[in-house]
C-alpha cells in the first residue's frame, strides 16, 4: 500500500524580530515623573542610576523649556548588589532639607525594579526611623520600562497618588477629571471649560503650572501650581470622574502579567472603592469627541452647555467645509502614544484624511480595535501597529508613501526625508518652541489643529507649484 500524502496549509510564518533601533515612546519613569509634577508642592525621587534621571530632566527641559527639578537615589555598584535602601533613604533626606516638599513621589527604573528593591519598605522605613513631625506625604510608583512606555509610568502613577490619598466622604457636587498626558495648555483649556459651566472639579495631576510657569522675579524650587493633596483626599466623595482616555494604562503590563487587578485606572478604582461613577471616552479632539465630552459634563453636574461652546462648535464645522477640498482622501501617518493616536485618527476621519497607518511603540494590542471603532468611514484601509519604531515607520513611508506625518517631533528625519509636511504635536516636540502651548482639546483646540493641517497642506501644493501663486 502506497503511503498517502495530506497536504495540510502551512502556517503562516511571524515576521522576524527586529530589535528596537528608535523607540516610539520613552521609559516609564519619565511619565511618572510628568504626574508628580502635577502635585503642588511636589518633589519626584528617581531610584535607580543617575543617567535615568539626568536624561528625564533634559528631555522634559527641552520640551517644556522650563526648569525640571528631579531628584536620584544616585545607585552605585554597591547598592546595585546589596541593595539601594541607603541610598534611598539619603534621597528623601536631602530632598526635604533642601526643597521642603510638601509631596514626594518615588518612581523605580528598570535597575531598581530587576534587583527586587522594596520602595513602599524603604519608605515605612524612614517614617519610623524620622524624628520630624511633619514628614511630606510619600507615593510610590512601580515603574521598570521593560514593563511598559511613559505612558504606562504615568498612569501608575496617577492610580498610585488617588489610591493613596482618596477618602470616603459625604457625596459632593464636585467631579474628578483625569485628563491623561496632555499638554499644559490642554489642561489650561479644561480647566477654563469646567469653570464656564460653573462646575467645581479636581484635576489629578494638574501640571498646567508647574511645567510651564510665568517669569520668576527670583529662581523658585518649586514652582508655584499643581493639585493640592487637601482637593486629591476629596476625590473619594466626588459625584463622577473623566477619564480621558480609552486605553490608560491597560499597557504591555496588560498582556504579561496574571493578577492585572492593580493595574485598575484612578477612575476605576474610585468607582469600586467609593461608588464614584467613572465616564471614560476618548480626548476630545474633533466634533464628535467634544460633543461626548461636553454632553457629559452637562450630564454629570446637570447644567446647560454655555453658549460659547455652541458657537465655537458651530465655527469649527464651518471650517470643516470651508478646507474640505484641500484635506479630503489625503492619506496621513499618525503615531506616538496610543489614545493621542486614536483621538488623532478620529479627528482625521472625520475632516475626511484617510488614516493611513496608526503606529506606536505602546504593547498593550488595544490600539487596532480602539482605531477601528472612532474611524468608521474606512476601517479596512488603516493599518495599526502595535510596539513599532521610527525606523520601521520610516520604512513603511518610504514603501507606501504618505501625505502628511502627524505627531511629535521625532519623526521630523522621515518627512525631511519623504519631502511631505509633518504636523508637530503630542509629545516629545525638541526642534521647535511652543511644544508646552500647543492646544489639542476642546472646540477650539481641534479649531487649531484643523487650521495647522489644512494650512501644512496648502502650503506644500503652493510651495511645489510651477506657478508662484499667491490666491487660492
Amino acid at each position: 500500500m502506497k503511503d498517502t500524502i495530506t497536504n495540510t496549509p502551512a502556517k503562516p510564518t511571524e515576521e522576524p524580530f527586529k530589535s528596537t533601533r528608535n523607540a516610539c515612546k520613552l521609559c516609564a519613569p519619565l511619565g511618572a515623573s510628568v504626574a508628580f509634577k502635577g502635585i503642588r508642592g511636589s518633589v519626584p525621587i528617581i531610584h535607580g542610576g543617575q543617567g535615568c534621571a539626568t536624561y528625564i530632566r533634559r528631555y522634559l527641559i527641552s520640551h517644556y523649556k522650563e526648569p525640571v527639578d528631579i531628584a536620584s537615589s544616585n545607585f552605585s555598584e554597591e547598592a546595585t548588589i546589596f541593595g539601594g535602601g541607603a541610598n534611598c533613604h539619603t534621597a528623601i533626606s536631602n530632598v526635604i532639607k533642601q526643597y521642603h516638599p510638601e509631596f514626594i513621589g518615588i518612581t523605580t527604573t528598570c535597575l531598581s525594579e530587576t534587583i527586587g528593591d522594596d520602595v513602599k519598605f524603604y519608605i515605612q522605613k524612614y517614617k519610623e526611623l524620622s524624628e520630624d513631625e511633619n514628614l511630606p506625604h510619600f507615593v510610590n510608583a512601580s515603574t521598570p520600562s521593560y514593563q511598559g512606555s511613559h505612558i504606562d509610568g504615568f498612569h501608575e502613577a496617577v492610580g498610585q497618588i488617588v489610591k493613596s490619598m482618596a477618602e470616603a466622604g459625604e457625596r459632593g457636587e464636585h467631579i474628578n477629571i483625569f485628563p491623561g498626558f496632555v499638554s499644559p495648555e490642554d489642561l489650561r483649556q479644561l480647566k477654563t471649560i469646567l469653570e464656564d459651566f460653573g462646575i467645581e472639579y479636581i484635576m489629578v495631576p494638574d501640571f498646567s503650572e508647574t511645567l510651564d510657569n510665568p517669569i520668576w522675579d527670583a529662581y523658585k524650587r518649586i514652582p508655584d501650581g499643581g493639585t493640592p493633596i487637601e482637593l486629591v483626599k476629596k476625590c473619594g466623595s466626588a459625584c463622577a470622574s473623566i477619564e480621558l482616555g480609552t486605553i490608560i494604562n491597560k499597557g504591555s503590563l496588560s498582556g504579561r502579567v496574571k493578577n492585572t487587578s492593580n493595574l485598575t485606572t484612578a477612575g476605576e478604582y474610585l468607582q469600586e472603592k467609593f461608588g464614584v461613577e467613572n465616564c471614560r471616552m476618548p480626548s476630545p479632539t474633533g466634533v464628535t469627541s467634544c460633543d461626548t465630552f461636553f454632553e457629559t459634563l452637562s450630564r454629570v453636574s446637570g447644567k446647560p452647555i454655555p453658549m460659547k461652546y455652541t458657537k465655537e462648535r458651530g465655527r469649527l464645522i464651518d471650517s470643516y467645509v470651508d478646507g474640505h477640498k484641500y484635506a479630503f482622501g489625503k492619506r496621513a501617518v499618525v503615531y506616538g502614544e496610543e489614545d493621542f493616536v486614536v483621538a488623532m485618527s478620529a479627528f482625521l476621519n472625520e475632516i475626511g484624511i484617510v488614516v493611513a497607518l496608526a503606529a506606536t511603540g505602546g504593547e498593550s494590542f488595544k490600539l487596532e480595535e480602539e482605531v477601528k471603532k472612532y474611524c468608521p468611514e474606512n476601517p479596512d484601509s488603516i493599518q495599526v501597529k502595535n510596539g513599532w519604531d521610527y525606523e520601521l515607520i520610516h520604512e513603511w513611508c518610504n514603501e507606501n508613501k504618505p501625505d502628511i506625518l502627524i505627531g511629535n517631533s521625532k519623526a521630523y528625519y522621515i518627512a525631511r526625508e519623504l519631502g511631505v509636511p509633518i504636523v508637530r504635536c503630542g509629545f516629545p516636540i525638541h526642534d521647535r518652541i511652543g511644544g508646552q502651548r500647543i492646544k489639542h482639546l476642546g472646540y477650539t483646540g481641534t479649531q487649531e489643529l484643523f487650521d495647522r493641517i489644512v494650512n501644512e497642506l496648502i502650503g506644500y501644493k503652493q510651495d511645489h507649484s510651477a506657478v508662484g501663486y499667491k490666491y487660492m
